[in-house]
């Protein structure tokens, strides 16, 4: 056999390859459909089961992504930005014509299950499958028969605006052989009742590792990094680590501290403002408080890891200790009235900066957004009328923004890195929704 007999071979064969292994792989991730020998629960008339199912739909947040601006409820059509483009909610009303109204049972638990419509063609996991697939049969067809009693919509659903090759849909397949295993919720027989039902709504329903988790640069997400926090993609927020670190002021966290949170926005320790609002207010505020008290039990149990910047400045330089004088002096003319000089505030409705995770992180962008924008935490039954923040975006230029923020970051035991004023000038023009 001759050299170039040889090299057209290897061509061939490299070629083939190269069709076969991709072909494997889609044909693998179209048949593979774990869970589908499961039967319905689906109950013919059960206000119950309805009942139940209007309880889950809130926990998981459902309305917020499939109801637009302004819309009917669960017609779908809200934009989300991802960094591949805009994808648009889907209309999952009982309308037959765009809706789910010819769907059944089993129809729906492959969308929450295997991540796939009902044509069998994937989903794009802005709809977060990957944390639905824990979500178990009996509480799959409750949602389900919950939709049913909506009243229908005809609202088209909107093509979604992608870049090539995202727009193509078939490529999923290999997204989801690499970052998706689908199976639902097996309980820890070592851990208790309260802590199972914990993970089960934040590993499921909850889908918090949609936020809380650092993504690859296809979207991806390592079960290793799994609630350590990460930059929420396109919004412009930090979602900070959900495990708490070993530091003494994030020790006292009790039980009791992080259920106040969850539940009303504020507690002794915090509150929460941004993305992190919304989710309370149109989900964990609705949640039984027991529920609640579970998802804190099993959120005080994730091992700890150190997300915090862990700065330190050691001597200073001459630059760093007028920028923190300077941070220290707008500090007390704007900050401390409420927040003390101290930095423990008057919680809940100033809350204390020491300790504060989302404060010290790697990224600075919450504290800068939120002293150039201000805020207010949700308002919720437990808080009805939160007290905001005022924006300081037209009082304070970069500098001095950089300057408050550093000194923040850097103060009673705060383990922050210094901001400069370019960071500021980044984020200053972020959007605010």
């Amino acid at each position: 056999m001759t050299k170039r007999h040889l090299m057209k071979r290897l061509f061939l064969i490299v070629l083939a390859m190269g069709i076969f292994v991709p072909a494997c792989v889609i044909g693998l991730e179209l048949v593979r459909e774990p869970g589908s020998d499961q039967v319905s629960t689906l109950a013919a008339d059960s206000n119950g089961q309805i009942a139940r199912g209007a309880y889950l739909a809130r926990a998981g947040n459902c309305m917020a992504c499939h109801t637009t601006r302004g819309g009917q409820e669960y017609a779908g059509g809200r934009a989300i930005s991802t960094p591949f483009g805009n994808i648009y909610s889907s209309n999952i009303t009982p309308d037959k014509k765009t809706g789910i109204g010819t769907w059944t049972s089993n129809d729906f638990w492959r969308a929450i299950h295997n991540g796939k419509s009902k044509d069998g063609s994937f989903l794009y996991p802005a709809f977060p499958y990957t944390s639905y697939t824990k979500v178990t049969r009996a509480d799959s067809d409750a949602i389900f028969a919950y939709l049913r009693t909506l009243t229908p919509v005809a609202q088209e659903n909107r093509q979604h605006e992608l870049q090539f090759p995202f727009s193509q849909r078939i490529l999923l397949a290999f997204w989801r052989m690499l970052y998706f295993s689908p199976g639902a919720y097996q309980e820890q027989g070592n851990q208790s009742p309260e802590w199972n039902r914990g993970a089960y709504l934040v590993q499921g329903l909850g889908h918090c590792s949609a936020c809380h988790t650092s993504r690859n640069f296809l979207g991806g997400s390592a079960d290793t990094a799994a609630l350590t926090g990460g930059m929420i993609p396109t919004l412009n927020w930090y979602a900070s680590s959900l495990a708490l670190d070993a530091g003494a002021a994030r020790r006292d966290w009790q039980t009791k501290d992080l259920a106040d949170l969850l539940k009303t926005g504020v507690s002794s320790k915090g509150a929460v403002f941004g993305p992190m609002a919304e989710v309370i207010s149109g989900s964990l505020q609705h949640l039984s408080a027991s529920d609640i008290n579970a998802m804190a039990i099993y959120l005080k149990s994730i091992p700890h890891v150190d997300t915090i910047a862990q700065s330190e400045l050691g001597e200073v330089s001459k630059q760093e200790e007028a920028v923190l004088k300077q941070g220290a002096k707008l500090y007390e003319k704007y900050c401390a009235e409420c927040h003390k000089s101290d930095g423990k505030g008057a919680p809940p409705g100033y809350p204390p900066l020491v300790g504060t995770r989302s404060l010290a992180a790697r990224s600075p962008i919450n504290p800068i957004r939120i002293v150039l924008n201000g805020g207010y935490p949700p308002t919720t039954k437990g808080n009805p009328r939160p007290y905001g923040m005022p924006p300081f975006a037209v009082e304070l230029n970069d500098s001095e923004v950089a300057a408050v923020v550093s000194y923040i970051r850097t103060s009673w035991g705060n383990k922050g890195n210094m901001v400069s004023p370019i960071d500021v000038g980044r984020f200053r023009g972020a959007p605010i929704e």
